[in-house]
């Protein structure tokens, strides 16, 4: 490599500036390169005149500035005078003048090679400081930059368009606008979360579905939050209008299943019919109040669409994501998935990011919303375009938007647009803005609707008012007819196409999940078979041997061999497994070990993948250090696949809080909400073991607490043999609910911890294991779940307490009580019967479990365990200890310690 090669840029340019000065100030190696440049850009001869070259550099300073930072300069707020001048991008800033206006100079990386100073700086000003602001050069790819570049400067900026195609552009404003006028008088005082003052929006969503059907996209999935979702709804998605005015009337509920959401949050899908004859599937993603948390989910639901298409995926599904410019800044959840879009695991060929900027949140001014120059801002961190565009100027609105999807679909990448647009209202239609806003609001009220503002821009260009007439008329046609027709809410919207066969409602039903003793070796040999020509580490090589020994001598089945035979066996049977999460593929406690690292060559291998039959697949991934949008995106992908077992899997079971808002707001009640199930599986691992308060509990308590309807299942199995097949039943039950499953830590090497190949090969699983011992002989009943019940049983064998028998919950939630009802019988008259549990008093299943034992044994259980704590767990590993050994004498010696 020569050695200009290792220079940078900065440096390199210092160097010029003095060569130009003096080229006896710069070494001999540096003089002959720059005289070389200087004689390839045609400068006076063989020696360039100094005056000249500074000139011509700063003309290409001029050319590079405009492009870097012309966005500063752009017009693109409606609410504010256009600047004239920027002190950066003034000719003085670069030692020019007007007298160079009309020199020619000779320049690189421009659309000609030679041109006049005052055609170069038409042509920046014209592309990068009028109604889009463009923000590009932190691109680190040359070739995208230039890629852009000649999209941009030889157009200046502007998109040439049809009659047919203003028109259309005409008829979505004014659709937008009209449908927005009819909810307000139809429906005065209701909260609609108006899209007025940000109307393009229509026609800019109308413009990308059409242009990515023509690119080849068949399915947009989108995802926004409540302001103009309606507006997008009628006119984007097709959804009736009698449906949209039936939810306002509020007289749906008779076609609805569960107790429903607001109308702005309900999602939608359908095959829209395009203008030129193709379909295009859409679907919008139901969401929360929670800003920014459905952005996850819908990556989540485009990854495994791309995947069902095969090899052509990303560029057969789009997602596209609306924010609001305050979210955008604001919600962390923004960065997270930012990051997840170049992620091997997550990624979905580019995402477009719509930030309909209304310049204030709420009653929040941008001043106090955020600490960066844009909203936009958080996204350079992807070196990705952001193009600002005026939100009352159209026609740049469809050339930013068509230049996006353009780039998308070359590089398969992220972008932005931002619309600098308005509020017309406050945040909604009930609110005042004047009390926080009274300036804004003046201007605002003084600002035609942008329909207007376009029309009398196509009347300016010649277009008849016949033309503009017809359109109002087919829109007032479109408000009567299709408002007039009947509710046509389908009750099965959640159960059609891809989820057809599967089961509405929850129901107590065994399935058969045992799997032979032969194939279970048969797989696990497929599993610790290693390619001769691959070296794993020695501990791994005996880890697999160890396995394969525990299967085929059958001594003792660990829970990390059971889980690989779970997973095995369900990718033999043509279903697929998807698994992510913090150092999933390793496990966080080095137990799982699904793919492989050859210690010579770093090459991967994952054995899995030999046991997958069929169109089955195997995908495990280390996510990034994120809960929330791994989670929402795992749940997304859940609701593509009913027919798949789709994990994520905390690193420990206590982070689980960090993404709450998906536990809440989807996972537990989408299907109430939306009618949206999920058969998504939750990997919590929980235990009290003297590892502090972030380290023991996963909150066994608070999904309790979200327990209602049959809407999840919440489960903490204590042995090999019941993970094995708890894991095989969740694909195999007719109907889908999400899984929480709370996993060992210490249990995963835990010599008593372990299952027989016939536990595996018959039966199937058990929501609650009985006491082993006859009622005669039992003095003390003990109910448990989890791995209490080994420190219980060894505690009792320790103390050699014959005439104590232990009763597991494996299921919490559904809890069987018919089935506990029929296990508690012949005790009912045992002298003691307890609940015990390592969680404190007001954690656990303690108050979940206690009015339905009470119920049950016609009296008061009584209650082993911690008192209660405004912590999980005591950080000290001694005291851990010392309350550990008090909850086992006061459950087996019914003694305090």
């Amino acid at each position: 490599m020569s050695f200009e090669h290792n220079a940078s840029p900065q440096w390199i340019e210092s160097l010029y500036a003095l060569w130009l000065e003096d080229p006896d100030q710069v070494q001999d190696q540096w003089n002959a390169f720059f005289r070389g440049f200087a004689v390839a850009q045609g400068m006076i001869g063989d020696v360039p005149d100094p005056q000249v070259a500074l000139k011509q550099s700063a003309v290409q300073s001029l050319i590079y500035r405009h492009r870097d930072i012309g966005h500063l300069l752009a017009c693109t707020d409606p609410l504010s005078p256009c600047e004239l001048t920027h002190p950066l991008l003034d000719l003085e800033a670069f030692e020019l003048s007007q007298d160079d206006l009309d020199r020619t100079f000779h320049i690189r990386r421009y659309q000609k090679r030679s041109a006049t100073l005052r055609e170069i700086l038409q042509v920046m000003r014209e592309t990068y400081t009028r109604s889009v602001g463009v923000e590009f050069m932190h691109i680190q790819d040359p070739s995208e930059r230039q890629w852009l570049i000649d999209r941009m400067e030889p157009v200046r900026g502007r998109g040439s368009y049809s009659r047919e195609e203003k028109l259309r552009i005409l008829y979505k404003l004014r659709q937008a606008q009209v449908f927005e006028s009819h909810l307000h008088r139809r429906f005065l005082g209701q909260k609609r979360f108006s899209l007025e003052g940000g109307e393009v929006l229509i026609p800019l969503l109308d413009r990308l579905v059409n242009q990515a059907a023509a690119a080849g996209v068949r399915d947009l999935v989108l995802g926004m939050a409540h302001r103009g979702r309606l507006n997008v709804l009628a006119a984007i998605f097709c959804k009736p209008l009698a449906t949209i005015f039936a939810e306002f009337e509020d007289n749906v509920e008779f076609g609805f299943v569960g107790e429903g959401d607001v109308k702005y949050h309900r999602g939608f899908s359908t095959d829209v019919g395009l203008p030129d004859g193709g379909r295009i599937h859409l679907a919008m993603a139901s969401n929360p109040s929670h800003l920014e948390a459905v952005d996850a989910v819908v990556e989540g639901k485009c990854r495994a669409r791309q995947e069902a298409y095969g090899a052509e995926g990303r560029g057969r599904v789009l997602p596209v994501l609306i924010h609001g410019d305050a979210a955008f800044a604001g919600q962390g959840m923004v960065a997270e998935v930012l990051n997840l879009s170049a992620l091997e695991g997550y990624r979905t060929g580019g995402t477009v990011h719509v930030v309909l900027n209304n310049q204030i949140g709420f009653t929040t001014a941008p001043r106090d919303a955020r600490s960066t120059l844009y909203a936009t801002d958080v996204a350079r961190m992807l070196a990705v375009p952001i193009f600002h565009v005026h939100g009352e100027d159209p026609e740049a609105v469809i050339f930013v938007t068509d230049l996006a999807l353009q780039y998308r679909q070359a590089f398969g990448r992220d972008v932005v647009v931002e619309v600098i647009c308005y509020r017309r209202h406050g945040h909604n239609e009930g609110d005042e803005p004047y009390f926080t806003q009274p300036l804004m609001y003046e201007k605002i009220k003084e600002r035609p609707p942008v329909y207007e503002i376009y029309a009398d821009h196509l009347r300016s260009e010649g277009l008849d008012e016949e033309a503009i007439d017809e359109q109002r008329r087919q829109i007032d046609r479109w408000l009567e007819v299709e408002g007039a027709r009947g509710n046509r809410n389908p009750r099965l919207a959640g159960f059609g196409g891809k989820w057809s066969g599967i089961e509405r409602d929850w129901k107590p039903v065994a399935v058969d999940t045992a799997v032979d003793g032969g194939r279970l070796r048969s797989l696990i040999d497929t599993l610790t078979e290693i390619p001769s020509d691959f070296t794993p580490h020695g501990k791994i090589v005996k880890q697999m041997e160890r396995r394969r020994e525990a299967v085929h001598s059958d001594d003792g089945i660990d829970w990390s061999t059971a889980e690989a035979l779970a997973f095995a066996s369900l990718l033999s049977e043509e279903t697929t497994v998807r698994l992510s999460g913090q150092d999933s593929r390793r496990g966080t406690f080095s137990q799982r070990h699904a793919v492989l690292r050859d210690v010579e060559t770093g090459r991967s291998y994952c054995p899995f993948e030999r046991a997958a039959r069929g169109s089955a697949a195997f995908h495990i991934y280390d996510s990034l250090l994120s809960e929330q949008a791994v989670l929402g995106f795992e749940y997304g992908y859940s609701l593509e696949t009913p027919y798949g077992l789709t994990i994520w899997e905390a690193q420990f079971g206590d982070f689980a809080n960090g993404a709450q808002v998906i536990i809440d707001q989807f996972i537990v009640s989408g299907q109430t909400k939306w009618d949206r199930v999920s058969g998504l599986t939750l990997f919590l691992p929980h235990g009290y073991e003297g590892q502090g308060p972030e380290h023991s509990s996963a909150r066994i308590e608070r999904f309790l607490q979200l327990c209602a309807g049959k809407n999840i299942q919440v489960v903490y199995p204590s042995t090999p043999a019941q993970f094995f097949h708890l894991l095989r039943r969740q694909v195999k039950l007719p109907f889908r609910r999400p899984l929480i499953v709370f996993t060992p830590k210490a249990l995963l090497r835990h010599p008593g911890c372990v299952s027989s190949i016939g536990d595996f090969s018959r039966g199937t699983f058990r929501e609650i294991i009985p006491a082993e011992k006859k009622p005669e002989e039992v003095a003390t009943l003990l109910l448990c779940a989890g791995k209490v019940y080994y420190d219980l049983k060894e505690k009792a064998d320790e103390e050699k307490r014959d005439n104590v028998a232990i009763v597991r919950l494996e299921q919490l939630y559904p809890l069987r009580t018919d089935l506990l009802e029929e296990v508690l019988a012949p005790y009912l008259k045992t002298r003691r019967i307890a609940w015990v549990q390592e969680e404190p008093r007001n954690a656990g299943a303690w108050n979940f479990v206690r009015p339905h034992l009470r119920a049950i044994l016609g009296r008061e259980p009584e209650y082993v365990g911690r008192e209660e704590a405004a912590s999980p767990a005591v950080g000290s590993h001694r005291m851990h200890k010392v309350e550990q050994e008090a909850i086992l004498q006061k459950a087996i010696l019914n003694v305090e310690f």
